[in-house]
């Protein structure tokens, strides 16, 4: 019985020579595998269908509609084994258009202890899509496809994904190198592309981006650096961080600045739940919000200083704050730019999902077409 890493490069092999090909003949299945994988708004149901085919070839004995070993029956299985253990390296190893975590801590694959039947509701979005990979477990159960051709089948379309989105962003990349005028963006200029692109849909990432890359451009100048950015989706005190951003001095790794993001109000329980994160003496203590900022909530992160011996906290715009920022650093607004770039197509797809990623491109592409036509 071949290991299910094997069984994933050989599925990868049958197709990747020629991705115009499908595997399978029916056109209703190959349809449902193809709106599974490209659904934008759910990278889960993906991962599911990988993970359970992926089973189902390993041991074939088993019921691919029963991937919780909760369930206790004989030919029940991990589903959630399969998707962390195989298909992880296996989606990273060659740069599939999936989430890096696995589908089944999801809220609709999260807890489960029942045979996935298309009677079933998991309470997802969008619906339809649910269904789509209910009756293809079915599909797999009934022997009217095999786990064979769904997995190969799926593979194939996140390869045609997967190289549609590297054309996309080469293209946009290089009508960028193309168009970049002699005179840099002004700081306004910058200032209103990322106010257009926080403006967009699932953008709450972008603002941990944007104060990571002022750090970054800036570490020269302010004798301080970023720590590694660490997951969207991961809770603080799952990672041990203190908060969205923290910064060290350039020649030391304690924590003297930390920055929390918010997309919505601060209010004083935030400013409470962060003090008892801290376990060290630091600096600052900077929450960033889009929102507005009440009067209260000021008065009361101002009291921090004197509660905690030296403690300061203080909310700021998050707009504000870059505006601040790049007038002060004038001559490394560029440097600012491209590092946000950087971050942001560095990006895992569950934090910063593709469409936001080629929007800034296009409202950057916009911005630099529009003033080299200027000069």
């Amino acid at each position: 019985m071949a290991a299910p890493a094997d069984i994933l490069e050989s599925a990868f092999g049958r197709v990747s020579s020629d991705v115009t090909q499908p595997v399978i003949a029916d056109f209703d299945i190959v349809t449902r595998i193809e709106a599974i994988c490209r659904s934008i708004s759910n990278r889960a149901c993906v991962r599911v269908l990988l993970a359970c085919s992926l089973a189902k070839i390993h041991h074939p004995a088993v019921d691919i509609r029963k991937p919780y070993t909760e369930i206790g029956d004989a030919d029940s299985y991990s589903g959630r084994t399969y998707d962390e253990k195989y298909l992880g390296p296996f989606i990273i190893e060659h740069n599939l258009p999936c989430n890096v975590t696995t589908a089944f801590l999801t809220p609709a694959f999260r807890n489960r202890n029942n045979t996935l039947t298309p009677n079933i509701n998991l309470v997802g979005r969008p619906t339809e899509l649910y269904q789509m990979l209910l009756q293809l477990l079915a599909d797999i159960y009934t022997n009217t496809v095999s786990a064979n051709d769904v997995l190969a089948e799926a593979i194939r379309w996140l390869l045609i994904m997967r190289d549609e989105r590297l054309l996309r962003m080469k293209t946009f990349l290089e009508s960028l190198q193309a168009t970049t005028g002699t005179i840099p963006l002004s700081s306004e200029a910058i200032v209103t592309l990322l106010e257009q692109h926080l403006k967009s849909p699932n953008s709450s990432r972008l603002p941990v981006l944007a104060i990571a890359a002022a750090y970054d451009s800036a570490s020269a100048f302010l004798r301080e650096r970023t720590l590694p950015l660490t997951s969207h989706n991961a809770a603080d005190e799952q990672t041990g961080s203190l908060g969205d951003v923290q910064i060290t001095l350039s020649d030391d790794d304690n924590v003297v600045t930390v920055y929390e993001m918010k997309t919505r109000r601060v209010k004083r329980s935030d400013i409470d739940n962060a003090l008892q994160k801290i376990d060290h003496r630091i600096d600052n203590y900077i929450f960033i919000t889009t929102e507005e900022i009440s009067q209260q909530v000021k008065d009361h992160a101002a009291s921090i200083y004197e509660r905690t011996g030296g403690i300061e906290c203080v909310i700021l715009d998050c707009m504000a704050f870059i505006r601040h920022f790049l007038h002060l650093f004038h001559r490394i607004r560029m440097e600012f730019l491209e590092s946000y770039q950087r971050l942001l197509l560095a990006e895992p797809e569950s934090a910063v999902r593709q469409p936001l990623k080629e929007a800034f491109l296009a409202l950057r592409l916009a911005a630099e077409s529009a003033h080299a036509s200027d000069e």
